[in-house]
């Protein structure tokens, strides 16, 4: 085999296994469509086994996000819901796709596609393989890193996706039914689960129980159950990067930790459950 017979074979093996894996996605994609005409989903059936999954309290804790908008709070389905409805709804063909890296930025295309009614959302997006973190910007370069941050910045054009091809009465009235079951779900006590929500606050994202108590307008002691459907809703905007804590408090940036009484009111709450034991 002469030189020039090698380099073309070099050449032309990229081409010849990128066009079989072309054809090999072409194939699926057809099959997947000739298989949603031949069993159409039951939209009655499908709402129902979306409700049900709705009435699980680790679905319906992670289920909904909230962001202030102006002078209003939005409140909306997350990625973990957005998934569960499309699993349920059935005949969804959705997902991120990362179709370039190239010179520290990776090409990802999230998409969803209704393969009875032919419905496709889809969004191309390009992410830079960089973190901010302490103050500084740090360049990525271990493959797991940059996984994760295409994941994360995919996950938000996933659930825009997904809810564009969804009904909209079906989605609010999952909303609904994630929102009553956290209100009925818990055994344990309001103040606690307050308490410890605060606690994570704190921890977490620096967000003190005066900030919360400012954006609720009104203190712990007056706190409801919709109250605390607020804080897990905004817990997961924050969790999701749908927001940044800043939409939501006022940040108050202190040299040492704030006193507070939480810490107090969980150890006399766990010294009581232990005596009544």
């Amino acid at each position: 085999m002469n030189s020039l017979q090698m380099q073309f074979e070099q050449q032309e093996t990229p081409s010849v296994m990128a066009h079989g894996a072309k054809s090999r996605e072409m194939a699926e994609v057809q099959s997947q469509i000739f298989l949603a005409k031949q069993f159409p989903r039951n939209e009655v059936q499908a709402e129902i086994k979306i409700l049900n999954a709705c009435k699980r309290k680790s679905l319906a804790e992670t289920a909904l996000y909230s962001y202030p908008r102006g002078s209003t709070t939005v409140t909306g389905p997350s990625i973990r819901l957005a998934e569960a409805i499309a699993q349920y709804w059935g005949n969804i063909n959705f997902g991120i796709k990362e179709v370039e890296q190239k010179n520290g930025i990776s090409t990802v295309v999230a998409y969803a596609w209704d393969m009875e009614s032919n419905t496709r959302q889809e969004k191309v997006f390009q992410v830079k393989h960089e973190r901010y973190a302490k103050g500084k910007m740090t360049k990525l370069t271990d493959p797991r890193d940059i996984y994760e941050l295409t994941a994360n910045n995919g996950a938000r054009r996933l659930r825009a996706c997904i809810l564009g091809v969804i009904p909209g009465d079906i989605i609010d009235n999952a909303m609904a039914q994630c929102q009553q079951t956290l209100q009925s779900a818990y055994e344990e006590p309001l103040k606690d689960r307050v308490i410890k929500i605060l606690q994570w606050f704190q921890k977490q994202y620096g967000i003190t129980q005066e900030m919360v108590e400012a954006r609720l307008g009104h203190n712990i002691e007056s706190f409801t159950e919709q109250d605390f459907v607020t804080l897990r809703s905004i817990n997961q905007s924050l969790k999701d990067g749908m927001a940044k804590r800043e939409d939501f408090f006022k940040i108050v940036e202190h040299k040492e930790a704030p006193k507070t009484s939480l810490d107090q009111q969980f150890k006399e709450g766990e010294q009581n459950a232990t005596q009544q034991g």
